[in-house]
């Protein structure tokens, strides 16, 4: 790596606040002024040879008016700092759904033989109603019927799944 020229090192003395200024006015910030104002020069500083015969401060100008435009381009804008936090996210329990799941079992296990073969085999072993009456050695509309009976036992035995989860108060203390 090279030294740094007399000429560039008296350049970046004698205009860097002025160019510093331009540069906080460019990003409204003191902190990415003075980098955005060393990106630039760190740009500049290994063409200076090439840079000082003209007219240098125009030259790092314009780098500088680049540079903050393709920070610009590349920085996301879409977040903002807030004084206050967001609410954390609500963490369900990890029990609910074993509760809930024997809650379900007991209710089933509490319907008649036929129901609840009905209900095992089409709710938990997902199978049609044709192939359950086919395992049955019913008729289609057996199990159709059966299904109905079952799942109006189970509405009226089972409580909705807020009361569940919620330890069964319904005052929600």
């Amino acid at each position: 790596m090279r030294n740094a020229t007399p000429d560039f090192e008296e350049f970046v003395a004698a205009r860097s606040p002025r160019l510093l200024r331009m540069a906080w006015l460019l990003t409204g910030d003191p902190h990415l002024a003075e980098d955005l104002l060393q990106t630039a020069l760190a740009k500049v500083w290994p063409r200076w040879e090439q840079i000082s015969i003209d007219r240098p401060e125009a030259y790092v100008r314009r780098v500088l008016v680049n540079s903050h435009v393709s920070w610009w381009r590349r920085r996301w804008h879409g977040e903002l700092p807030h004084e206050q936090l967001p609410e954390p996210p609500t963490v369900a329990d990890p029990f609910d759904d074993v509760v809930l799941g024997q809650v379900v079992a007991a209710a089933v296990r509490a319907l008649p033989a036929r129901q609840r073969a009905v209900v095992v085999l089409r709710f938990f072993e997902d199978l049609s109603v044709e192939d359950t009456a086919e395992a049955l050695g019913c008729t289609t509309g057996t199990v159709k019927s059966q299904t109905h009976r079952a799942l109006k036992a189970l509405r009226g035995r089972l409580p909705a799944r807020e009361l569940l989860l919620d330890g069964g108060r319904r005052d929600g203390a």
